[in-house]
């Protein structure tokens, strides 16, 4: 008997205020507008997606102390976004980047679960840390939280917001004809909290939601992460697109899942990935190098070297060799607010410069070849099959998808991979279930109420 087919989930994000996103494309449209998001929502809805998926952009980025140019357009609030989205669309989940290092848990819950009530069971919360004093500055004094502590406030402020969620009980709302609705206990969404981080107590205002709890996703790389990610999260931001190490690290976050006493299978693993296509190989593979092009201009370029280097460039001919000089990681941040790439910038230098000298890249090829990813580059076929391919062999159990122009970019992919993928029965054809942990086929939290309240009329 065959096994029946894994089901790819499918997220859709609009990329950040960032060199991937093309603004001079003449499909480009504004990245604060809210028809914007709108479309893109509704577009991927219409493609049976399981969930639209915002980033966050807690402060501008500065380069030399001044405005990073490619952040003028701004970065509006995730919340707000993902609330007017309810409104618009009916099965999406909707789910936000939101940080736990400069939230505090009972404000951030009870947004989260507003947003979950307002959305019928469809919000999500991406778990982010920070710990650059640059970022905090907005929000805390000195602005530093010390790197070690990250994970240890994250962990203790997940916990709190679950208790928070979970002091409603699933039957503390009553409905009757005659008396309408009341409070069963007047206890209900009392709350107390004391540990190394948060010291709180009061009264929850908002009942459980259709499904219990929003959905959690984390990114886990490191083994500290990783272990916080498979003991709290119910997805996983995988950060591998090759087939061989992503099942190793699906191996690895299942096994840890299992360890943290989870259930095999409880924690989905979703890598990122941008698309372009073409009617043939050959007309994506030159569509792809006109997009990465745009991407990385001749400026960009130095500027996402000097990330790596920490130093001005801005002198070197972008056309010509690797900057000559070292990088300088002790010096004072040429990029400020924008998240470290290289652990150690001579090693990455060095690899750098040995794929240049192989290849013969220049400034630009190189920061193209580094920068400007594009994971699925081929005709509808040969994209739906390599997606498939990977999720059915547990690379991951799915996919984060973006486009180079927002927000119509999903479009194509839509109108054209998406009934390859339903045809072959790896992408539903309609939605079955009307919460986003019934669009990742997770249970709904046990705690969850019915949708009817108890003693209503049915």
């Amino acid at each position: 008997m065959t096994s029946p087919r894994k089901q790819i989930i499918l997220g859709h994000y609009i990329g950040g205020v960032n060199h991937t996103t093309v603004w001079s494309d003449p499909a480009a449209g504004s990245q604060i507008a809210f028809s914007s998001f709108q479309h893109a929502a509704q577009a991927a809805e219409r493609g049976k997606f399981d969930f639209f998926f915002l980033a966050e952009g807690l402060i501008l980025r500065e380069r030399l102390g001044q405005i990073f140019d490619q952040d003028i357009v701004g970065r509006p609030d995730t919340l707000p976004v993902l609330a007017s989205l309810a409104a618009v669309t009916e099965h999406l989940g909707l789910v936000g980047t939101l940080n736990a290092t400069f939230n505090e848990p009972y404000e951030l819950a009870r947004q989260l679960a507003s947003l979950d009530h307002l959305s019928g069971g469809r919000a999500g919360w991406n778990v982010v840390t920070s710990f650059d004093a640059f970022t905090g500055q907005n929000f805390r004094r000195g602005g530093f939280l010390h790197r070690d502590d990250r994970y240890v406030r994250a962990k203790e402020f997940v916990a709190l917001a679950r208790q928070l969620w979970d002091s409603w009980a699933a039957d503390a709302i009553v409905a009757d004809a005659e008396h309408g609705r009341f409070l069963r206990d007047a206890a209900v969404g009392t709350f107390r909290h004391s540990g190394r981080q948060f010291d709180v107590a009061g009264q929850f205002t908002v009942p459980r939601s259709p499904q219990g709890r929003p959905v959690i996703l984390q990114a886990g790389v490191s083994p500290q992460g990783r272990d916080f990610a498979a003991a709290t999260a119910d997805a996983i931001f995988s950060p591998y697109r090759e087939l061989g190490p992503a099942q190793e690290y699906y191996r690895d976050i299942q096994a840890r899942v299992v360890r943290a006493g989870r259930p095999p299978g409880s924690v989905k693993l979703l890598p990122g990935g941008a698309f372009v296509l073409g009617d043939t190989a050959a007309d994506a593979v030159e569509r792809q190098r006109e997009v990465a092009r745009a991407q990385v201009s001749g400026r960009t370029a130095q500027i996402l070297l000097e990330t790596v280097w920490n130093r001005d460039l801005s002198g070197y001919d972008p056309d010509g060799p690797l900057p000559d000089v070292d990088p300088d990681p002790t010096g004072p941040p040429v990029i400020q607010g924008r998240a470290r790439i290289a652990e150690d910038p001579f090693e990455t230098v060095r690899t750098w410069r040995a794929l240049a000298e192989a290849n013969r890249y220049s400034l630009r090829d190189l920061a193209i070849r580094v920068f400007s990813h594009t994971e699925f580059v081929g005709t509808p076929t040969q994209i739906a099959d390599r997606l498939d391919h990977f999720v059915q062999n547990d690379g991951s159990d799915g996919f984060i998808l973006g486009s180079h122009v927002t927000p119509g970019g999903i479009d194509e992919f839509v109108d054209k991979v998406v009934p390859l993928l339903q045809e072959r029965g790896s992408l539903r054809a309609e939605y079955s279930g009307t919460t986003l942990r019934d669009n990742f086929g997770l249970p709904r939290d046990s705690a969850a109420p019915d949708r009817t309240p108890q003693g209503a009329p049915t």
